[in-house]
C-alpha cells in the first residue's frame, strides 16, 4: 500500500508519535510525505520515505497529484484546525481529491490507528 503521510507545523510531533507507536506497521508500505514531515519521521524512526516538497512549496500539490493518478492509496494528514494556513486551498484540494477518488484519509491519530487496524 502506498500511504502518504503529512502534518501541519503543530502536528509534527503527533505525527512522528503515531509513526513511533506503528512503525512495524508503515515498514510494510510504501511511505510518501511531504518533505519536513518525512525528513523529521525518516530521521527519527529510520523509516525509508519518498520526500516531495514542503506543504506550502507544493508538496500536498505533489501528493494530490499522485492521488488523482492512483499512486496514493490512504493519506495521514494531521492537520492543525485552530491555526491558519497560507497555503489552505491546497490542503483543500487534498481533502477534495480524496473523496473524488475515495482514498480514506485520517486527518487526526484517532481516525489514522483505526485506519491502520485494517492493516494489520
Amino acid at each position: 500500500m502506498k500511504i502518504a503521510l503529512i502534518a501541519h507545523d503543530k502536528k509534527k510531533k503527533a505525527i512522528l508519535r503515531f509513526c513511533k507507536e506503528h512503525v512495524e506497521i508503515l515498514s510494510k508500505h510504501d511511505l510518501y510525505a511531504t518533505g519536513t514531515t518525512g525528513t523529521i519521521i525518516s530521521r527519527e524512526t529510520n523509516l525509508s520515505i519518498h520526500c516531495f516538497k514542503s506543504g506550502p512549496l507544493g508538496g500536498d500539490q505533489e501528493i494530490g497529484a499522485r492521488v488523482a493518478n492512483g499512486e496514493i492509496d490512504m493519506i495521514i494528514f494531521f492537520r492543525d484546525p485552530l491555526t491558519a494556513q497560507p497555503h489552505e486551498p491546497d490542503v483543500s484540494a487534498l481533502f477534495r481529491l480524496s473523496d473524488v477518488y475515495e482514498i480514506p484519509l485520517a486527518s487526526n491519530p484517532s481516525t489514522a490507528a483505526l485506519l491502520f487496524e485494517s492493516l494489520k
